[in-house]
Parts: structure tokens; sequence; C-alpha cells
């Protein structure tokens, strides 16, 4: 009988990371192997994960970033849940072809909901009619849920994401998966640790702040790998990105704008894109974005209006976009992939007064891109802004939690390109020798599972 394959990924994670901080994940390396990761782009989560999951290219699984815009109904949509958006089959979808009855447990793992696995835990909060939002997860089965809310309480979701984001959310998730892990018994078990995502966005990937970020990473993947190698599991460590220093943003909707192609309509919210009516629009994930056009003749004005704009390496149009894997129908009809130290930051609106109520918000559906900024609290009255909001709530009284700052300059860390030095990307660690290789691809994660699980 084979041994079932745990794969962990942590987010952020590089090879320049192992060492001293990290005696956890270092061990696991020294006692099995390690190497350089490469990935693809954008390199971001649901697009690396996808990638490992099914070892092809977005082209054929078309997660062509974190969101993008849904042509058919108008409208930009980012950290969808169902894994029907994948269009291609997963690894385990093709071990079942020879093992049927394979078990699967996606703990955290994106593209976790109306999916086929065996067992599943994911964030959903609860939008209340009334505006609120109510920390809570998604469970299947829904014992499972039961269990894990009385084992270790509500998920701390509001350090999950947002100017709160901490070590609570992963020590969550790396003690919730062995209560998860016992009770589905499944022979492929996927988890996801995201706390480097934190800190090494706020304040850049070096500085006084990373030992400590590994040391608490460390530990609560140490909780994962103990729990799994003592029911004789394989574990794989990956991760989907490294994070470089960014000292710049590309507010590239403000270029379209100006150069007349993007629409804004106003209502008492403030301005938005109007899809329908602009020829070109941006939407932006990290360092690459998807500009979608309405026809030949805007995507040539785009492209033209973009080329040559300060932070913009290239502008991939047309044929040029399978160079980068990316040619699916739901690219955008140009891509733009940011400089080394640049990123998109998706504002469009060009007068304070018009921007959208959500722009100080945590709002990760309405904004029509990736918004960093939503880890960071203004530092002119953000606190403040967050302490009213909540007393209203409190007192049962109608609120706005704004303290998101508008300044692109605080981000300090980004992703999306690939690295520079193999050694600054993504990881891959196994504690079985047998997966040593000097070349590691995300292509190469869902073969080699369907191989180790005697597939």
């Amino acid at each position: 009988m084979t041994a079932p394959i745990v794969v962990i990924c942590c987010v952020g994670l590089t090879s320049a990371h192992l060492g001293s901080d990290t005696p956890n994940l270092t061990r696991l390396a020294d006692a099995g192997f390690t190497a350089p990761l490469a990935g693809v782009l954008p390199a971001v989560t649901t697009t690396a994960q996808t990638t490992m999951i099914t070892g092809v290219l977005p082209r054929e699984h078309g997660i062509v970033a974190n969101g993008w815009y849904f042509r058919e109904i108008g409208e930009v949509w980012l950290w969808r849940q169902s894994q029907k958006l994948v269009q291609a089959p997963s690894c385990w979808e093709i071990a079942r072809r020879s093992r049927p009855g394979l078990k699967v447990l996606k703990h955290f793992w994106w593209y976790a909901m109306n999916t086929d696995v065996d067992a599943t835990v994911t964030p959903r909060p609860v939008y209340h009619h009334d505006g609120r939002k109510s920390p809570d997860i998604y469970a299947s089965p829904t014992t499972l849920k039961d269990e894990l809310s009385a084992r270790h309480g509500a998920f701390p979701l509001f350090n999950f994401w947002g100017p709160m984001a901490s070590i609570a959310s992963t020590r969550w998730i790396a003690e919730s998966f062995a209560t998860a892990f016992d009770a589905s018994r499944p022979d492929l078990a996927w988890c996801y640790l995201p706390h480097l995502d934190y800190d090494l966005q706020r304040y850049g990937p070096r500085g006084p702040h990373l030992a400590a970020n590994l040391r608490a990473l460390d530990t609560e993947a140490g909780k994962v790998i103990a729990h799994a190698q003592a029911r004789g599991a394989t574990v794989v460590v990956v991760s989907e990105y490294g994070i470089e220093p960014v000292d710049r943003a590309v507010e590239i909707n403000r270029v379209l704008r100006r150069a007349g192609l993007l629409v804004p309509v106003r209502n008492a919210a403030g301005e938005l894109i109007d899809t329908g009516a602009s020829r070109a629009f941006a939407v932006c994930d990290h360092q690459l974005a998807h500009i979608y056009c309405r026809d030949d003749a805007a995507t040539a004005a785009a492209a033209a209006a973009l080329r040559g704009v300060e932070g913009i390496e290239r502008v991939y149009a047309g044929g040029e976009r399978a160079t980068i894997g990316l040619d699916h129908p739901r690219s955008g009809e140009l891509i733009a992939l940011a400089t080394p130290g640049a990123w998109f930051a998706y504002d469009y609106w060009l007068d304070d007064d018009a921007r959208p109520d959500f722009a100080r918000c945590v709002e990760i559906h309405k904004k029509p891109g990736y918004d960093p900024r939503e880890l960071l609290f203004d530092p002119r009255g953000g606190k403040l802004r967050a302490a009213k909001a909540l007393l209203r709530k409190k007192l049962g009284l109608r609120y706005l939690l704004d303290p998101i700052p508008l300044a692109t300059a605080l981000v300090k860390g980004s992703h999306g390109r690939a690295p520079a030095r193999a050694q600054d990307g993504a990881i891959i660690i196994a504690s079985d020798r047998s997966w040593a290789r000097d070349r590691w691809s995300m292509l190469d994660i869902a073969p080699a599972i369907v191989r180790a699980l005697g597939s």
C-alpha cells in the first residue's frame, strides 16, 4: 500500500529562507531533498496552485490570475471558489482512473467548493443582510465543520486577510489540519499556510521582521509535518512564488482613462468602471495586469498608451501571450508585466472626491484588482477610524470600516514576475529522497503525485 502524500504550501517561502530560523523545514530538506521550483506567469496564488494540481499551463487550465473579467456578465470577479472554474483534470482525477476510491482532502487550498474531493475546508465569511461580515468556514462533509468548530473555535477570519492579518490564521489552519486529516484519512492532502504573505508585502522581503516571521511559519509548518509523518505520509512542501522588494506602483487604469479608453460611471458610492462602455480597462494582479479591450482598434490604442510607461516592462498582445502560457479566452487582449520593483495598482479615479467608497476598505470582491494596501492601516488615522467603526457596530449603528491607506508607496513587497534568481523564487522540499532531481517545475508536481500514488 502506498504512503499518503501531504502537500503543504508555505506561501512566499524560498530557498534563501532555509536555515537557523526554519529548523523544521530545514530538517525536512536535509532528510529528503530540496530544489528551486520554476513557476508560471502570473506568479500568484490560484494560478500557481492550479498549475501544480493539473500539471498544465493556464492556457489549458484557465486560471489566468486570481480573478479576471467575466465577459458573459460584464463583471470583474476575484477569489471565486468553485473548482468547476478549473478547465483541466486534477492529478487526483487522473489517479482515480486506475485507483478508484482515492481519497483527497483540501485544507484551505484554493478552489475548495463545488469540488470532487472527499473533504474540504476553506474560509467562507457570512455576509449578513445588514452589511455585517462574520467569520466562518465552509467545510464538507458538514460534520467536519462541526468538529473543527468544536475543537478549534471560530476561524480567525480577520487575521487571515486585512491589516490585522497575522500568524493566528496560519496557526488555526495548521492545528485544524490534524483534525481534518484524522477525520477524513486521505490518500492525498493539500494544506495552505499563508503567513509569509503578510509582512513580506507590508515591509518587504528583507529586514528585521523577516526572522520572526520565518520562525512563526516554521513552528506551524512543523505541526503539519509532524502529524503527517506520524501517520506515515510523504511530506511535500511547496511555495507559489517568492516576494521581491518594490518601491513604486503603476496606476495602469489611470493611464487608460487619460487616453480616453476607460469610461467611469458615478453614483452615490463614487466612481466605478463602466466595463461595458469602456474601450479598455485593466484587471490588476500584483505584477501582472490583464487589459480587456472592446475591439482591435481599442487593443491597438491601449497598447500604444501603455508601451513606454515607466514601470511596465512589456505588453504582450495577441499571439505573444502564448509565449507566457496565457493565450486563453479569459485573458485580456493585452497582458502587461511590471518591471522589477514595480506593481500594478487598480486605481482609476482622477479626483479623490470621486473615489469609490470601498477604496479605503478591505473589499476583495468589489475592487477590479488585487489591492495589497488592504494589509496596512492608514498611518493617518486608520486605527482610529477602525475603532470608531467597530464601536458603531457594537451599538447597532451603521458604520463604514475604512482604515486602509490610499498611498501606494507604503507597499514594500510584491510578486507575479519570474524571479531574477532561482533562490528567490518558489521552492519544493520533499521528505522522500526518491523525489530528488536537479530541476523542478510546477508542471512536474501533478505527474509526480500520480506516480507516487501508484497510479
